[in-house]
């Protein structure tokens, strides 16, 4: 299991930007992220493409689950949407 983790902790720290990740798995609508990080919808409907290839995810639920996992590990990085404005 640990080298499991150890891959899925490699997949996420490659995300940029981490934030729509996390957007994602909280149930926020695509148009809701968007406002959230100050950019086009379009370009959010893209960069989620980018996060579930890049997490290997098939699913939405595949996706959850890997969130809840890295939330688990300990030391994990904390899975929350960064205030900043971008």
């Amino acid at each position: 299991m640990q080298i499991l983790s150890n891959s899925l902790r490699a997949r996420y720290d490659s995300l940029t930007p981490r934030e729509l990740m996390n957007a994602v798995v909280k149930g926020l609508a695509n148009k809701q992220i968007a406002s959230e990080l100050g950019t086009a919808e379009i370009a959010v409907k893209i960069q989620r493409g980018g996060v579930m290839k890049k997490m290997d995810a098939s699913s939405l639920p595949s996706l959850v689950r890997m969130a809840l996992e890295l939330e688990m590990e300990p030391g994990s990085k904390p899975l929350r949407m960064n205030q900043t404005k971008v």
